[in-house]
């Protein structure tokens, strides 16, 4: 799997990214169960509120050779800061209307809030 990842540019300030970096190495969340090889191609931010730029940027992660776009668990699920995004619905439409049969789309990349090291 050739992984780029989209997350929730108003969360970008409380989470550096790692619960989802930690889900794809430790085969949680989304990727529980998978054996193939996952490469992280990019992570990027859906360009702000309504999320129209999930596109472009999904469309440019595919040409740096992405065969995945993950929305990250901020987008879904609300994590770290416990409000998700109204448009997510919305952009995965756009996705899964716009790129090709071939590119998957997944959901969400972890199950739990990301954890800061005073945590672990």
């Amino acid at each position: 799997m050739r992984l780029g990842i989209i997350r929730c540019q108003q969360t970008e300030d409380f989470c550096p990214g790692n619960g989802c970096f930690k889900a794809v190495k430790k085969r949680k969340g989304v990727f529980e169960g998978s054996n193939e090889e996952i490469e992280i191609i990019g992570f990027t931010t859906c360009g702000g509120c309504p999320g129209k730029k999930s596109i472009l940027r999904a469309k440019m992660l595919v040409e740096r050779g992405a065969d995945t776009i993950a929305f990250a668990s901020c987008i879904q699920k609300g994590t770290p800061i416990g409000y998700p995004c109204p448009f997510h619905k919305r952009m995965k439409t756009l996705l899964e209307t716009n790129l090709p049969e071939n590119i998957r789309v997944l959901d969400y990349t972890h199950d739990a809030p990301a954890r800061t090291n005073a945590q672990e």
